[in-house]
């Protein structure tokens, strides 16, 4: 327990310190845009003392040194700071749009999940042939496009030529749906309304495969080529000459040790996908926090850019801190070496 208790310990101090370096970073690099906060603050047609006055208010006359340890001492209290643009708080903004960009990211990673895992155990196991070097190519041919290129093509092919599916947005004219999460699809089952909830999985179905589509070629790559890898082990070998059920051998000695590195990426793209989704929103017009941070940069709203990106920051720190625990539970192995690392 001890050692567990450690463990964690130096996990968290870890991610303490990534947030650190993350918000410093971001506040130096905000400062680096062209334009004047006091500016944007005070509004179009503000007089010359109703600028100064905004940027005594908003303490730019400070050292960059002091303005900084004011900014990390209000993020040490949960104080995101007020919206050049909204006038509130941008907490209150962030919170307002993020189950949107959630519910995107979730349903990219559960198609990641079920598109790329079979498709890597069924190569793995039939890892010679031309099939499989034309499904591998096909693979990282079409997880290597751009994303935005992507998005504008389906959209242009299947939305604009084909009409299969909306262009854009979450939800069609027409349909009412009480906003009690903020996530489209999610507010209407809670409604009740099996209409308005296919209709908003028909707007979320083609945002959620040009987001998911880059960690599908990363997974596939990834599980396959840990697959072949544990297949050649020699307990593996030494459990089919014993006589063992394959699917026994397979589901006890191959796939865990593929696994491994697999939730480990998992953790990685479940963060990753929250930046990923700053582009695809901005593609598809979906209100989530990538609009957000879009309207923000051009407005050059800093309290709001500062926020966003940490706030996602944060989902990226603390998913990998789930997956890191996840594997110092499943693996002894690299718990063993973790405990041997602090001493």
């Amino acid at each position: 327990m001890a050692s567990w208790l450690r463990l964690i310990a130096m996990r968290i101090v870890g991610a303490a310190f990534t947030l650190l370096v993350l918000a410093t970073v971001i506040f130096f690099l905000l400062k680096l845009v062209p334009g004047d906060e006091a500016v944007v603050a005070a509004g179009p047609g503000a007089t010359d003392e109703q600028i100064e006055a905004q940027r005594e208010l908003l303490g730019l006359n400070a050292s960059l040194p002091v303005q900084l340890g004011k900014y990390l001492e209000r993020l040490l209290h949960g104080n995101l700071g007020i919206s050049n643009s909204t006038h509130g708080p941008v907490a209150s903004s962030i919170v307002a749009v993020l189950p949107q960009t959630a519910e995107i990211v979730v349903f990219a990673l559960l198609l990641t999940v079920v598109v790329a895992i079979p498709l890597a155990t069924l190569s793995a196991f039939r890892s010679t042939g031309a099939l499989d070097t034309a499904r591998r190519i096909l693979v990282i041919a079409i997880a290597g496009l751009p994303t935005f290129w992507l998005g504008l093509m389906l959209q242009h092919v299947l939305a604009t030529g084909l009409h299969l599916l909306p262009v854009g947005g979450t939800l069609s004219h027409g349909y009412s749906i009480p906003r009690r999460t903020g996530a489209s699809f999610l507010d209407c089952v809670l409604a009740g309304n099996p209409a308005a909830a296919w209709d908003a999985l028909q707007h979320l179905f083609l945002p959620v495969l040009v987001l998911a589509i880059p960690g599908m070629g990363y997974i596939y790559r990834l599980v396959r080529a840990e697959l072949i890898r544990s297949l050649s082990l020699q307990h593996v070998s030494v459990g089919r000459a014993a006589g063992l059920p394959e699917f026994r051998v397979v589901s006890r000695h191959v796939v865990p040790h593929a696994l491994g590195p697999a939730i480990i990426l998992l953790g990685a793209e479940f963060g990753g996908l929250f930046g990923g989704a700053v582009l695809i929103e901005s593609i598809f017009g979906i209100p989530g926090i990538g609009s957000l941070l879009q309207n923000a940069v051009a407005q050059k709203d800093t309290a709001m850019v500062e926020g966003g990106v940490l706030v996602i920051g944060v989902i990226v720190v603390i998913s990998n801190f789930v997956a890191d625990m996840i594997q110092l539970m499943r693996d002894p192995r690299i718990r063993a070496n973790a405990e041997r690392g602090m001493r």
